[in-house]
């Protein structure tokens, strides 16, 4: 793969785009890396009783999985040098034996704008999960090569 070269690039050009699985399991994985132990991600009836439909992924996991997308596309993750988003919206993740186990979390990304004096690009990520939006303004600005 190639590294996306800033010249190249035009605004609305797009950056990738992926459908990722979440289970119970990864959340389970996730809340032990990060020490983010809060049973509404592991207790349907903890979330229940806190007002959630179910368990529901951690905001920063989705917002890790979303940002995927723009690394794979520039090829080093050093090279996004600022990534902010706002949640908007929840990802709930079904239980292994529900109708419906897991979550799909479907993400894509275009070039929002480019600053060629700073070398850099932004890019608009868009996350959605069962058709609803779950992070609003995600942007990502990466260094690249002129």
């Amino acid at each position: 793969m190639s590294v996306p070269k800033l010249s190249e690039l035009s605004v609305g050009d797009a950056v990738g785009s992926a459908t990722v699985h979440l289970t119970r399991a990864d959340l389970v994985r996730y809340a032990d890396a990060s020490g983010d132990q809060n049973p509404i991600h592991r207790s349907d009836e903890v979330a229940r009783s806190v007002g959630l439909s179910g368990v529901i992924a951690h905001g920063m996991l989705t917002m890790g999985v979303a940002v995927r997308v723009v690394v794979d596309w520039c090829g080093d993750p050093a090279a996004v040098v600022d990534y902010g988003t706002r949640f908007t919206g929840q990802v709930p993740v079904g239980a292994d034996d529900a109708p419906e186990p897991g979550a799909d979390l479907e993400v894509s990304a275009v070039v929002g704008a480019l600053d060629v004096e700073a070398g850099t690009a932004r890019v608009d990520i868009t996350a959605t999960c069962g058709g609803t939006r779950v992070l609003g303004r995600a942007r990502a600005v990466v260094r690249l090569p002129a």
